[in-house]
């Protein structure tokens, strides 16, 4: 894969794969089973890069998943739309150099062969499959233009060859449905039955094709898949791989905010808050460039785009307003700047301005278009993460239309979350024809809390939201306080911040990867080298310590031990005759040392096979050196061994090289913040200062939140809103602002400027939690920050994220005056002192989160 997949991204695709594994040895049993499971992610979260990785682990392998390659791997990718099919196979090929492009292969109605070949991916759509397509009908196209029968038929039809391809015994057909939902609903009286069910009948057999074999659904919305499968008679049903979208939020790949703007009176609007829209787009424009600006960077530029959403029969006056809004407060553009992605598919002519059509998929590249025209939900599958400010001219009843298109906008432009501005981690939406009551319809849609019942008919388009995310009423951004001591910021540039642990995480991949990016950027040049160098030394030195038994396993891997057994038929008994022993051939070897490769790394096992047969330097030293590795990865403890050297070494080069790597750019330092966290225990790294924070002004209920002084950010008034936080938490911070120098409401979120502690959720996964506040305090002449979290003990999370407090508390309790957890008990607030022993002990040992809190072990606050 050329991209690094993030962690939520690796684990989806190991549990694919492992299904997928299952499914295939189901299939090729004596008495073959059928299968299907669905891979469900929020919109945003890459699910064709996961899908990219899947089929590329079908093809050739994966050592990091400890995935052996099926030769006969087909793979046949469904949707009901020829253009995302198109999206796809370049989505694909960006993500992959193992799959040529010649090797995605769009299905057409020249399409030609009995059967389809292994190692390629095939794409196919609904309509090619429709009664009257030629792809479906008989007869041949040779036959066709010699008019020896009608020009529509063929004689081997998609149907034969699916039939040829699903019984060939060598090969093993994986069908992917993207957006699998669709064609899934049992058609109404008013559609038509054959569209509905095309989908349908290439999953259950049609025209004498059988079954397809595996079916891997993949949707933000799969519930009518599911339910699909569920009733597909004689299908096994594997375990749904489900992402959890908080996960996706955290990965930094989709906005945390969402900036909600609406009218606060009754009156015509619409045009005065389009203007408002095009200031902000226009002010987006300039940030971004800024924050380019201050880059050493390759990735282009973000250039913001402006959407402007119109009924589906907008009126020639409604336009022509809208654009002549446009351009009043824009005058710089002209009419080049401006297009739409109407159905009509034509120039549009508003008032003297001609306003070209474009097709949806080409609005990211097409940087020269800064305002889009555009109706419903552009279009499946529609990815744009330019597009920063909508501005809907749909009435209040369309709120569904609004966050469907919404929900296409989240994904953030640099697939990256940027440090410590919450301006440019956020989309804005601007709602002429809203008011509070409506407005707040969409804030419960856009976070999903609205009570959807039906996930497919989700009215957010699978957009998430929720944990990590929020909907802001009334935005401000605030800057740095002035009136906080340097002393303060001081300390905040030491607060100790923590990885999430990824699970199956490999150190030879992590150490690859860490060599990779040290000599891209001129810090150790020859890394690579000197990463092997380490590490085929580590091999040479275990080869030599465990000589005898790499002889044995060598013997082991070199025979083939057999027995001889005489069946005799007048007796019916069976007795064995004699043991055999023969040579394996260099078949098996191949396979022992593709084996080793998956557990020593392929590259690792490449180098050091290499490495032995120039040291051999025969004819037979290559066969003699993949011997040899086989041999050698048997060993049960070289791979712990490896490993460990692997991690050593990258520790060390992280430590050596900690003050460069702080100079680099956002989008280098990303690069090894992956890095950082690809091991399987929380890694200690620092919290970024904080460069835009914004805040909500305005409640639900439409009055003017409170605020506080003394925030580390703060408004022109030094001011910060506190309309976040709950009751007994403002009576928390109330407490103690009299006691603190400053203050600093940690983001509840995965950004670079929260403190985040790691923990174990109820499930053995990993999480982060993140504490609601650090106060500063003058402790003894020094400024010294203290964690309080308030955090209600009814809720499922308590205990684990109290268990995730003390493990903190003794990694990193030095680093502050005071490390606590508050409960309100009742109508008193309770506290645990995570820095004392005998707490600790008492957590540990807890199994309820209440009782502890009740517990000689806390104290009123």
């Amino acid at each position: 894969m050329k991209f690094t997949l993030k962690d939520y991204q690796a684990d989806a695709v190991d549990d694919v794969l492992a299904n997928l594994n299952d499914a295939r040895e189901d299939y090729h049993r004596p008495r073959p089973r059928l299968s299907a499971f669905s891979l469900s992610a929020v919109t945003g979260a890459g699910k064709t890069v996961m899908a990219a990785a899947v089929i590329e682990a079908l093809f050739v392998g994966n050592d990091d998943f400890n995935f052996a390659p099926d030769p006969g791997a087909v793979v046949l990718w469904f949707t009901s739309d020829p253009s995302l099919n198109e999206q796809t196979r370049h989505r694909i090929l960006q993500a992959t150099e193992e799959i040529p492009y010649s090797r995605l292969v769009a299905i057409g109605n020249t399409f030609a062969g009995d059967r389809l070949e292994p190692g390629h991916v095939y794409f196919l759509n609904s309509q090619k499959l429709a009664s009257r397509s030629l792809l479906v009908r008989g007869g041949t196209l040779a036959d066709a233009e010699n008019m020896l029968i009608a020009p529509d038929r063929r004689a081997n039809t998609f149907w034969d060859v699916l039939r040829n391809t699903i019984e060939d015994p060598v090969l093993t057909l994986y069908v992917i449905l993207d957006e699998a939902h669709r064609g899934m609903k049992r058609p109404n009286r008013n559609e038509r039955v054959e569209k509905s069910t095309i989908v349908r009948q290439l999953v259950n057999g049609d025209a004498g094709a059988p079954p397809v074999p595996i079916v891997l659904g993949i949707s933000a919305t799969v519930e009518r898949f599911n339910q699909a499968m569920t009733d597909s008679s004689g299908r096994t049903l594997l375990p749904n791989v489900v992402v959890d979208p908080a996960r996706v939020q955290e990965s930094g790949l989709l906005k945390d905010d969402i900036r909600l703007d609406f009218p606060a009176e009754t009156g015509t609007f619409d045009t005065v808050l389009l203007r408002r829209g095009v200031r902000r787009v226009r002010e987006s424009t300039q940030h971004w460039a800024d924050y380019h600006g201050a880059q050493v960077t390759t990735e282009d530029p973000v250039i913001p785009l402006l959407v402007v959403q119109v009924p589906n029969t907008p009126s020639d006056q409604m336009l022509l307003d809208a654009l002549q809004a446009i351009v009043q407060e824009w005058p710089e553009l002209s009419d080049s700047n401006i297009a739409h992605v109407f159905g009509e598919h034509s120039d549009l002519v508003v008032g003297g301005h001609v306003v070209g059509y474009i097709s949806p998929e080409h609005v990211q590249q097409r940087t020269v278009v800064r305002v889009l025209l555009a109706k419903d939900a552009i279009s499946t599958g529609w990815d744009c993460p330019r597009a920063e400010v909508l501005v809907s001219y749909r009435p209040a009843q369309d709120d569904t239309h609004i966050t469907q298109l919404l929900g296409r906008m989240v994904r953030t432009p640099l697939a990256r979350r940027i440090p410590g501005d919450d301006r440019l981690n956020s989309v804005e939406c601007i709602l002429p024809f809203f008011d509070r009551s409506t407005a707040r319809k969409v804030v419960e849609l856009l976070l999903g809390t609205s009570g959807t019942s039906d996930a497919d008919d989700d009215p957010a388009g699978g957009s998430g939201g929720g944990d990590g995310r929020r909907v802001l009423l009334g935005p401000i951004d605030m800057h740095v306080n002035s009136t906080v001591p340097a002393e303060v910021w001081e300390a905040f540039d030491q607060l100790p911040s923590e990885t999430l642990p990824r699970k199956g995480a490999r150190p030879t991949s992590r150490l690859s990867g860490l060599a990779q990016a040290l000599a891209y950027d001129g810090l150790v040049p020859n890394a690579t080298k000197l990463a092997h160098a380490e590490l085929l030394a580590v091999l040479d030195g275990l080869a030599a310590r465990y000589a005898d038994v790499v002889d044995e396993a060598r013997q082991d891997v070199r025979t083939v031990e057999g027995e001889t057994i005489i069946a005799s038929i007048a007796n019916r008994t069976f007795i064995v005759d004699s043991s055999f022993t023969e040579l394996a051939d260099d078949r098996t070897v191949d396979a022992e040392y593709r084996a080793a490769g998956r557990v020593l790394g392929k590259d690792i096992a490449a180098r050091y096979a290499e490495r032995i047969a120039d040291r051999d330097g025969n004819d037979d030293a290559f066969f003699a050196a993949h011997l040899q590795v086989a041999a050698l990865a048997k060993v049960p403890t070289v791979a712990d061994e490896l490993n460990r050297a692997a991690t050593t070494l990258v520790e060390r080069w992280l430590t050596e090289y900690r003050v460069p790597l702080k100079g680099l750019s956002d989008e280098r330092q990303a690069v090894y913040a992956e890095l950082i966290a690809m091991t399987g225990t929380p890694q200690p790294i620092s919290v970024l200062r904080p460069k835009v924070r914004t805040e909500s002004t305005v409640s639900e209920d439409g009055k003017a939140v409170p605020t506080r002084t003394r925030h580390l950010m703060s408004d022109t008034q030094g001011t910060f809103p506190i309309g976040s936080l709950g009751s007994w938490e403002v009576d928390v911070l109330d407490r103690e602002l009299p006691h603190s120098a400053a203050w600093y409401r940690n983001p509840g979120r995965a950004a670079d400027d929260a403190l985040a502690i790691a923990y174990v959720d109820g499930k053995g996964a990993w999480r982060r939690l993140f504490p609601d506040f650090i106060f500063f305090a003058d402790i003894g002449g020094s400024v010294q920050p203290s964690i309080v979290d308030p955090h209600g003990y009814h809720l499922a999370d308590a205990l684990p994220k109290l268990r995730g407090l003390a493990r903190f508390a003794v990694d990193h309790g030095s680093a502050f005056h005071r490390i606590e957890a508050v409960a309100k008990v009742d109508d008193t607030l309770r506290v645990l002192d995570l820095t004392q022993q005998q707490v600790r002990d008492a957590i540990t040992t807890a199994t309820d989160a209440e009782a502890l809190y009740r517990s000689g072990a806390a104290s009123n606050y």
